[in-house]
């Protein structure tokens, strides 16, 4: 597989997804970092605004993240948006890789997780950097098992915390060293 064949879809937002397109751009990989009217990527590359419509295309009822995420969302008019921006990254990229903390609960913290849940959801590959165990896990089945994963396929979506640690940087950089050639 060719570098330059390859996608990232992410939100460029601060933290891992602006360290995702930082590897991608250094790597010559395709970056698309999906926003909305009003949302302030840090990462600036490749924006693609969706609109109202657009983003309606990966609405879901409140009620249904909360049973699948085990959670309530208090300010879910804020959320949604973000959520549904969530649902084309992970619709456009085939293999998830994202950087959080996989809970007792076998779910990711926070909106992150809506992306690894969507991707258990639509049977993808997807691992996680658990940066409190500062370890790589892939779903297998219904367990998460410690892994070294390469991304593998041309598509992917790259995403996580806000609050990327240096592990969880050096993680990422590692990654894409492990998956493309300089």
């Amino acid at each position: 597989m060719n570098n330059n064949e390859c996608s990232i879809y992410s939100g460029g937002l601060k933290g891992a997804e602006e360290t995702f397109g930082k590897c991608a751009e250094k790597y010559g990989i395709n970056e698309i970092n999906f926003s909305f009217e009003g949302h302030r990527p840090s990462r600036d590359k490749n924006i693609t605004l969706l609109s109202e419509e657009e983003l309606k295309k990966g609405n879901i009822s409140m009620e249904i993240v909360s049973a699948r995420m085990g959670r309530r969302y208090s300010r879910a008019d804020k959320i949604r948006k973000v959520f549904q921006v969530i649902f084309h990254m992970v619709n456009k990229g085939y293999q998830v890789v994202a950087v959080g903390w996989i809970q007792s609960d076998k779910t990711v913290k926070g909106g992150t997780g809506w992306g690894v849940e969507l991707a258990k959801f639509f049977n993808r590959p997807v691992s996680v950097f658990d940066q409190g165990k500062n370890g790589w896990y892939t779903w297998k089945g219904d367990e998460w098992v410690a892994d070294e994963p390469v991304i593998s396929h041309k598509t992917f979506c790259g995403t996580g915390t806000r609050n990327l640690s240096k592990e969880g940087e050096k993680a990422i950089e590692d990654l894409f060293s492990r998956s493309f050639t300089a």
